[in-house]
């Protein structure tokens, strides 16, 4: 079904500096090709987004644990095999992480078709520096959109649809209609899904300032409903919270570090989060802590949540 959309687009460049081998923490040499740089390193290099904190995807055909394993002993770096029966393995370098993954479908193209959204079914080939580009990402990221690659796709993995909310608030980007109505549909799917990935996904949009709006979206379109099913009722609380934090701050500055501030060492969520997911939580006490507890919020953020309300 995606042969009317596969056109492989592949063209010769000047990389960015992003996804320039020189910016790597190892060398390319290390690398034996066939191998490509995809994802959000790619999208984020096209759209001129820079980050202090590297994080890396590669897709290799053949040998993929091996050369993450090879890369770490060369380099002194941390290794860490994720998946083993999917073939994929993390190096960990202390700027940031490098990932390797066995290409899905054999091959680099069914690798690509596989993914959620246009945007991240870009490749690199860094020994070319050529951008391939099979369902044409480049044009949704000049446009702003995310839009998804197969309805299917989304239903293999329904993390994707939250995901979708935050890559938009990451972003500035809207979501294209089919993909937002496919979205709607399938929303409850993510009862499904590990409710650790959704606390993280949820905890990008609590520390996003754009990630208010789309808290909210989600809300509506039933994104959050497992978990907070009155959140609507408290919309008009949320939506102000940044832009009173804001206010505040800029008359009391260090109030800015305070909101800013993780609530334990060990815990890397900022106060100002923790005030929005009170919010989020039922006002009854007792029920806003059973709401929190099912997402395994820890103690310190459930015990702060909760004093806040």
């Amino acid at each position: 079904m995606f042969v009317s959309l596969f056109i492989f687009v592949a063209m010769p460049i000047n990389l960015p500096p992003a996804l320039s081998p020189d910016t790597w923490p190892f060398d390319l040499e290390l690398l034996t090709p066939p191998a490509y740089l995809v994802g959000g390193a790619v999208r984020d290099a096209l759209l001129g987004r820079r980050s202090h904190y590297f994080d890396l995807d590669f897709v290799m055909l053949t040998r993929a644990v091996k050369t993450a394993r090879k890369i770490a002993d060369r380099t002194k770096a941390g290794f860490v095999l994720l998946d083993a029966e999917r073939q994929i393995a993390r190096v960990v370098f202390a700027g940031g992480t490098v990932d390797f993954a066995q290409a899905e479908g054999g091959s680099l193209e069914g690798d690509l078709l596989r993914r959620d959204f246009r945007i991240n079914a870009i490749a690199c080939n860094p020994f070319t520096g050529e951008i391939i580009d099979p369902l044409d990402g480049q044009t949704d990221l000049r446009l702003g959109l995310l839009r998804m690659i197969s309805r299917s796709n989304l239903e293999d993995d329904p993390l994707r649809l939250l995901r979708a909310y935050r890559q938009a608030a990451q972003l500035d980007f809207a979501i294209e209609a089919e993909t937002q109505s496919a979205i709607r549909e399938l929303a409850p799917l993510l009862s499904r899904v590990a409710v650790e990935r959704v606390r993280a996904e949820l905890g990008y949009l609590l520390s996003n300032p754009n990630g208010v709006p789309w808290i909210c979206r989600g809300c509506e379109d039933g994104l959050f409903s497992i978990w907070f099913e009155s959140a609507i009722d408290r919309f008009d609380i949320l939506t102000k919270i940044d832009a009173d934090a804001d206010k505040l701050a800029a008359i009391y500055p260090e109030l800015a570090k305070e909101f800013g501030r993780q609530i334990r060492d060990t815990i890397k969520t900022p106060l100002l989060a923790i005030a929005k997911l009170a919010v989020l939580a039922n006002s009854d006490l007792t029920i806003a802590e059973t709401q929190l507890l099912r997402l395994k919020y820890s103690n310190a953020e459930i015990k702060s949540a909760i004093g806040l309300l």
